[in-house]
């Protein structure tokens, strides 16, 4: 990841085309090794299969990649891409 400070235009990127893709709720967005996604309101299972749909047709290229969600707080959720 990078560190706070540093600039991240490929998250910023993917925070400005989520609203556009039907992904709502997603205050921000870091890039490194992983995506993290600060989620707006509970992180209930709706959320959590829809963070999974978000990764899987969005920010995974399922072809070359497996990827995981998981909680790491009650309101914030790493997508962790490998």
């Amino acid at each position: 990841m990078l560190k706070p400070e540093i600039l991240d235009p490929q998250g910023q990127a993917v925070q400005r085309a989520l609203p556009r893709l039907g992904f709502e709720g997603i205050s921000d967005v870091r890039q490194g090794k992983r995506f993290e996604l600060e989620v707006d309101g509970p992180v209930d299972d709706a959320a959590l299969a829809r963070i999974h749909d978000l990764a899987e047709s969005f920010l995974a290229n399922t072809v070359i990649e497996d990827f995981t969600v998981k909680v790491e707080s009650d309101d914030v959720v790493a997508g962790a891409v490998k």
